[in-house]
């Protein structure tokens, strides 16, 4: 320890560091130095403990756990889907055999979209670019032979979310397993869309009802279970600043939360399960600053504007990601160099949850040699580099400190921007999320074409020959199959108890009761994600809009 100055916040770190578990690993440098669980200044300071503080206490600056790593590794996901369901839930059990700790669902753009697999809509794109999932049959066959009740699963979809949490729930009925048993998260964080990836069916206003239903049916009945991940990822990749992700993937993290208020549920009772996920982008020190401000800035708000008490309401607990937009489909095998920096400031920054992209994922959807690359990536970063050892190694960095301080200052700025234009949904309505991200994809795009910023193999290090690297090939056969799937449910199934069941989500939507009792009955029933929507879309309506 780097200080023996009295603090109280010491002491009770000290505490919790004594309750707290350790990995049973060496906790050494490779040449047997001891290394501090937590490095500290000489003399602790107030502007010390207000700024950083100490890990697992308010304000959050250096970590969510007293002892971050050293009593647990971040879970280690692998983004996966494509084809059929039965294909990926092999890629899943490939993922699980090589060290994967939890599973992470890619689904294909029919089903993103709340597409029936036969919908004329869909030609052409039924497995491609993530699994095809059009009823509970399928939730069922994506997870057979998988305990749900011991594997943590992360489900990444929005419009349809609320749906394909039903086909989950019901999946697990039909394992057997209770929905206080299940871990892990979906996605529906529909206001991202909005500002940034477009896969949306019904109005703001009405699509955010169904993110407060599904927040508050899972507090009541799956409580380990988080409801919804506030997506800063999507809002990155669209071009946004570093600024602009913390900033604008906060705010909508501050309109559930509102929502859930005015819903009547206390915040204590449903802030513990809300997630986030960040991009892990290629500027180092700037990310590893950007999940520590988020840290403190989530607290604080959560503390001083809704009367949270709870630490776990305060504490931000984040899923992060390498930056895919930085990927190149030049020289591909250079994005396994840039996808390990990328995972290296994650880590630093303190998430929770990471996923690594593969070295081919500008090209297609990655091969299991890619995907096997990627995952070691993470587990030589846990297990030889020594960085999970200590507590926050940067902390205290004078560059660190100082570009936190600035995203933060940033970030508040644009809350009151925000604010200044009606909030959220008006924000929407009136493009400025859109224009604000699409102007500085432009200025960045303008850097990298005047050579002002440097892209290996693009305007750098150019090299003449392209290289060939295996790609996975998804067979056209696919699609025929999963549409006969569908067609072997809809005579299967008995039609009059689905259309009623479907009548009861027309039902439940346009009253103000909450939809998951109706969903459910509806998955239940063999209803397909697409009639669904269509139900849903009968009773709230259809969204499209455009940058103005």
């Amino acid at each position: 320890m780097a200080t023996d100055t009295k603090s109280a916040a010491l002491e009770t770190w000290r505490r919790q560091m004594a309750a707290a578990r350790q990995r049973d690993t060496s906790l050494t440098t490779i040449s047997g130095r001891e290394i501090e669980t937590l490095y500290l200044p000489d003399e602790i300071t107030e502007e010390y403990e207000t700024r950083l503080g100490f890990p697992g206490q308010y304000p959050f600056t250096r970590g969510v756990h007293a002892n971050q790593y050293r009593g647990r590794l971040w879970t280690m996901r692998q983004f996966a889907g494509f084809g059929t369901p039965e294909e990926t839930n092999e890629r899943f059990r490939f993922l699980l055999a090589k060290g994967q700790t939890g599973l992470s669902t890619a689904f294909d753009l029919p089903t993103l979209m709340g597409l029936d697999s036969d919908h004329p809509s869909a030609a052409g794109e039924v497995g491609r670019l993530g699994v095809a999932v059009d009823s509970a049959r399928d939730l069922e066959r994506l997870f057979a032979g998988i305990n749900l009740g011991e594997v943590s699963v992360s489900m990444t979809i929005n419009a349809p979310a609320a749906i394909i949490l039903s086909y989950f729930l019901v999946a697990a009925e039909r394992q057997g397993i209770a929905w206080d048993r299940l871990s892990g998260t979906i996605q529906n964080d529909i206001l991202k869309e909005y500002h940034a990836q477009n896969e949306y069916v019904y109005p703001p206003r009405e699509s955010v009802r169904l993110v407060t239903d599904t927040i508050e049916f899972c507090t009541r009945h799956a409580p380990r279970f988080h409801p919804v991940s506030i997506s800063g990822y999507h809002i990155r990749e669209a071009g946004a600043t570093a600024a602009e992700e913390l900033a604008f993937t906060l705010a909508d993290g501050f309109h559930y939360v509102e929502q859930a208020l005015e819903r009547g549920l206390a915040i204590d009772e449903f802030a513990p399960r809300l997630s986030f996920f960040f991009n892990a982008h290629s500027d180092f020190f700037e990310e590893i600053a950007k999940f520590r401000a988020a840290r403190r800035i989530w607290a604080r708000h959560l503390r001083e504007r809704y009367g949270a008490q709870d630490t776990k309401s305060l504490a931000l607990r984040c899923h992060a990601q390498t930056s895919g937009v930085s990927l190149q489909a030049q020289q591909p095998e250079v994005n396994v160099v840039r996808v390990a920096y990328q995972a290296l400031a994650a880590v630093l920054g303190g998430c929770q949850s990471l996923h690594t992209n593969s070295r081919d994922e500008t090209l297609s959807l990655p091969t299991e040699e890619a995907v096997t690359i990627a995952l070691r990536t993470q587990q030589v970063l846990a297990y030889e580099t020594g960085v999970p050892n200590s507590v926050d190694p940067l902390g205290g960095s004078y560059q660190v400190e100082a570009l936190t301080d600035a995203l933060e200052r940033e970030a508040e700025e644009m809350f009151v921007e925000i604010e200044r234009r009606g909030g959220m949904i008006a924000a929407i309505d009136k493009g400025y999320f859109r224009r604000r991200i699409a102007d500085s994809a432009f200025a960045y795009q303008r850097e990298v074409d005047r050579g002002r910023k440097l892209v290996v193999g693009v305007n750098a290090f150019v090299e003449q020959e392209a290289s060939r690297i295996p790609l996975l090939q998804i067979d056209e056969s696919i699609e025929r199959k999963q549409v006969a799937n569908l067609k072997a449910l809809r005579s299967q199934r008995k039609a009059a108890a689905t259309a009623s069941a479907l009548d009861g989500v027309r039902r439940a939507a346009t009253s103000s009761e909450n939809i998951m009792p109706a969903l459910l009955e509806a998955a239940r029933s063999d209803a397909t994600v697409g009639e669904t929507v269509v139900a849903l879309a009968d009773a709230l309506g259809r969204y499209s809009t455009a940058l103005t």
